[in-house]
């Protein structure tokens, strides 16, 4: 992984006071507990970062709250748009990480979570979403919502907005085709195919945003574990599906830069669209078993000495029974096979605090069936 400087311009003093406030965070992290007040305010606009951080996911120095705007449906998709304080989160492009800070006139932190409205099945859109904000019916702002994970919210798209002050707003969730980013298959297949608008109407008033609550971690910040998943009014936050609720043969469990994946093999593919054999890999994150998507995985499959399938790429798949996946199509295979699996791209999602260090460097995984 490389690791790169603030994004959105950000200038040496803002860097060399993110440098400040992280030899500082053990004063900051003393004791566990909410804040309030100018504490408060502090926290979120440059909130301490845990030092000497494990590769694998942590528990953050601050963990924020999110209030919720709305809830509705779109097409085939269900939509809610939530709310935080503006904060600091990791964009990932290929194997670069970037922090991008909280700027001066930043004025919350706009998410959108995304489901299938009929079964809850999270989507990932590699392209994210974006979303656009009005007054009275004036143009404000339009920003891409990455593709995002974090500890209370799992999956959902998110970025920070900045408002004309305070008062009344419309948000305008701009939703791209599903299918130009996965392979749908069975009830999914054709599902998704057209690009969808959710509307919300909203109020901003930082009243409201400062009775989001910020709670510190003391001690426990920078331990690994995870901050445990919000209870968010019926909205999916992308957990990925039991391993006994899924098809097919389980081949086991392997654990990669903090990330699981579970192998299966499907002897007849014909669902999936494929010919013969599906081999399928289900990841996710430990603790909360989040979905990882947006990654490149290639497999071997060996048989006696002989290379049957080398190196092929797994295709990122939505499928109704599975959720979220990586599938290949072998023609056929047999007891006493190998399969290697290897990533080559890590997960292309941004990250919040806590996610940002783990799923990079990944090691060989070798299932034996």
């Amino acid at each position: 992984m490389k690791r790169l400087g603030d994004t959105r311009g950000a200038t040496p003093h803002m860097r060399r006071r993110d440098a400040i406030k992280t030899l500082g965070i053990g004063a900051l992290t003393a004791t566990a507990g909410c804040l309030g007040g100018f504490e408060q305010q502090s926290a979120w606009r440059d909130p301490p970062l845990v030092e000497d951080r494990p590769d694998a996911v942590y528990l953050p120095a601050i963990t924020e709250g999110m209030k919720m705007y709305g809830k509705t449906t779109t097409g085939p998709f269900g939509v809610a748009l939530t709310y935080s304080y503006p904060h600091r989160f990791w964009t990932v492009a290929g194997t670069e990480l970037q922090k991008t800070v909280v700027e001066a006139d930043d004025s919350l932190h706009l998410m959108a979570s995304l489901w299938d409205k009929e079964t809850g099945t999270v989507l990932p859109i590699d392209a994210g979403l974006t979303i656009e904000v009005l007054r009275d019916g004036d143009f404000v702002t339009e920003e891409l919502a990455y593709p995002m994970l974090s500890q209370q919210m799992g999956m959902h798209y998110g970025s920070n907005y900045v408002l004309d002050g305070q008062g009344d707003y419309e948000a305008r969730v701009h939703i791209g085709t599903v299918s130009k980013s996965l392979h749908t298959t069975g009830a999914f297949a054709d599902r998704f195919e057209s690009a969808e608008t959710a509307s919300f109407e909203f109020s901003f008033n930082t009243d409201k945003l400062y009775d989001v609550e910020l709670k510190r971690l003391g001690d426990k910040a920078g331990s690994r574990g995870a901050v445990p998943a919000m209870e968010m009014m019926g909205v999916p936050t992308g957990k990925a599906k039991g391993i006994d609720e899924l098809p097919g043969t389980h081949l086991g469990r392997k654990t990669s830069a903090d990330a699981f994946f579970d192998a299966f093999v499907v002897d007849d593919g014909a669902r999936f669209d494929v010919d013969g054999s599906y081999v399928y890999v289900s990841a996710r994150t430990p603790h909360n078993g989040f979905i990882l998507p947006m990654m490149g995985i290639r497999a071997t499959v060996e048989r006696g000495g002989t290379t049957v399938v080398d190196g092929d790429r797994l295709r990122p798949t939505l499928d109704p029974e599975i959720g979220y996946h990586y599938g290949l199509a072998a023609d056929t295979v047999e007891s006493g096979d190998t399969v290697t699996l290897e990533v080559d791209v890590p997960p292309q999602v941004a990250r919040h605090d806590g996610y940002e260090t783990a799923f990079w460097s990944f090691d060989t995984m070798q299932f034996d069936i």
